[in-house]
């Protein structure tokens, strides 16, 4: 596919591939004449085809737009879980021009209530178990959530099967591929979230980056553990099958014995997760004793990829392709990917940059860095997103002459691959002396009684911050710290072995498997 470079968002000089897609929905219309009958998403309660998914996506849109008076350019924001309704939004917004805001349905109300005040939406769909969130907000602030007619609830009385009745014609909308598809909103763990406004062609790009670097096609099936409402889920699994033409398998509630079981049952043959997910399904007997020869696709991205999780992948899935894949919210998931091919010293990188995505290393003084230089990542390209939703400060803080900061520290060597050692909040500093917790966090994981671990600088009065690590184990114990301080002292310099250690039953995470090294930080305050 031919690359070329426009002006977008008033970033000139961006990559783009010249024949693409002109939005979300044709994504979907494409494949209606010859996959019409297959199918497009299988959940635990429906299944849709590829008719159905375009059908009843349509029946919403049109709903919205005659009862609902949705315009494009309206927000429609949603607390809804891995279920088959939330498909069928992404393509009613889409069809609609409408601005989808996919809420983390574990937000507390106080944190709900700032998303949809602060992104001004006009409807709101939500599962009946949540909606007690709702009611929470409109007590206090009655001026947040949408009139009653606007509101729709799925389960209980389950006004949401009003919006899939055919009862009205949707007018057509024209929409542009520099439209807003998505806000989504961030973590907020350095305050307030900000709202990602993510764009038809930002979405666009991510798919034919991960077709043309993964060479997917419609034979695959994968199962979605991660939640659709963050953007792993979301581009990375929901529309990229949807984009190839595959089938779209989904877990309500991520559960180790009923995934394995669903991969064995399906055979499903694209496996994208966080680390995490890999590690806890190794744990269980019905994975080590099953044959996963049919697996041909596993890509793994959102945290650092242990060398021994790696390995355990390798010989686990042995027809499968591995692929490291290394993204954000703001680059509409990928921004780096393994490719098919690679040797073995590079298995610690997180692949090369995406054909249309230009990577800097940055010094902290903004001067760019030499090879394998270490610095900050910034990342320019279609993918990127255009701004953070009414936000100036966060934008002007964020992006600089088109590049988007990422806040991750690490290196580009000799042969392009991209390195990432830390994220810049996280590097911990002793005395001078800076510490990447993903080099500590590997050797603790090569110890073979621990299965997880986070590593944080703790406050010190003398050195700045002393190095902490929080252990997962089955079989640790306190007595255990000594012949691990021992296996540190073989593998790290003084400096950078763990002071302090604390065994954990699990480590704290967010909706998408990610570890939350703030909470852990509030912990070692303590």
């Amino acid at each position: 596919m031919d690359i070329k470079k426009i002006t977008l968002f008033g970033r000139k000089d961006v990559k783009v591939y010249s024949d693409r897609p002109k939005n979300i929905q044709s994504i979907l219309s494409n494949h209606l004449e010859n996959l019409k009958d297959k199918e497009a998403i299988v959940t635990e309660e429906k299944t849709l085809t590829y008719l159905e998914l375009d059908y009843y996506s349509s029946s919403i849109a049109a709903y919205l737009q005659k009862k609902c008076d949705v315009k494009k350019g309206d927000r429609i924001a949603t607390i809804i879980g891995n279920r088959y309704h939330f498909p069928l939004l992404v393509f009613a917004c889409a069809k609609l021009g409408a601005i989808m805001v996919p809420m983390n349905v574990k937000l507390s109300a106080e944190e709900m209530e700032y998303i949809i005040n602060h992104s001004k939406i006009k409807v709101l769909v939500s599962e009946e178990k949540f909606i007690s969130k709702v009611e929470d907000i409109r007590r206090r602030s009655t001026h947040v959530i949408p009139e009653e007619k606007n509101v729709f609830v799925i389960d209980g009385k389950n006004t949401f099967n009003k919006l899939i009745e055919p009862d009205y014609p949707l007018d057509s909308v024209t929409v542009d591929e520099l439209d807003p598809a998505y806000i989504l909103y961030t973590s907020g763990t350095t305050g307030r979230p900000k709202g990602a406004v993510i764009t038809h062609i930002n979405v666009i790009h991510s798919l034919i980056n991960y077709q043309k670097i993964f060479q997917t096609h419609e034979d695959l099936k994968t199962l979605i553990a991660v939640p659709m409402f963050h953007v792993t889920g979301l581009v990375a699994q929901l529309l990229h099958l949807i984009y190839v033409g595959g089938t779209v398998y989904s877990m309500e509630r991520y559960q180790n014995k009923k995934y394995i079981e669903y991969i064995l049952k399906y055979k499903i043959n694209f496996l994208f997760n966080v680390p995490t997910i890999f590690i806890m399904m190794s744990t269980e007997e019905e994975f080590k004793n099953s044959h996963f020869d049919f697996v041909k696709k596993v890509a793994f991205g959102g945290s650092p990829i242990y060398q021994q999780t790696f390995q355990m992948l390798k010989e686990s899935f042995p027809n499968a392709e591995l692929h490291n894949a290394y993204g954000a919210t703001e680059t509409t998931s990928p921004a780096t990917l393994m490719p098919i091919k690679y040797p073995k010293s590079k298995v610690n990188s997180v692949g090369k940059p995406v054909p249309v995505a230009d990577i800097k290393v940055v010094k902290e003084n903004g001067e760019e860095c030499r090879v394998n230089e270490i610095g900050e990542l910034f990342i320019k390209g279609p993918m990127v997103i255009k701004e953070y939703w009414n936000n100036p400060e966060a934008n002007e803080k964020n992006f600089t002459d088109g590049y988007w900061h990422s806040g991750d520290i690490g290196f580009m060597d000799e042969d392009g691959f991209v390195y990432v050692r830390d994220r810049k909040k996280d590097m911990i500093n002793r005395g001078g002396e800076k510490i990447f917790s993903i080099e500590v966090e590997d050797v603790l994981k090569s110890h073979e009684l621990i299965t997880e671990a986070a590593v944080i600088g703790v406050p010190d009065e003398i050195y700045g911050e002393r190095v902490k690590a929080f252990v997962v184990g089955r079989k640790l114990s306190e007595s255990s710290i000594q012949k691990i301080k021992e296996h540190c002292q073989r593998h790290l310099a003084k400096y950078k072995i763990p002071e302090f250690f604390e065994v954990v039953d699990q480590l704290p995470r967010n909706a998408s498997g990610k570890i939350l090294k703030n909470k852990l930080k509030e912990i070692g305050r303590k």
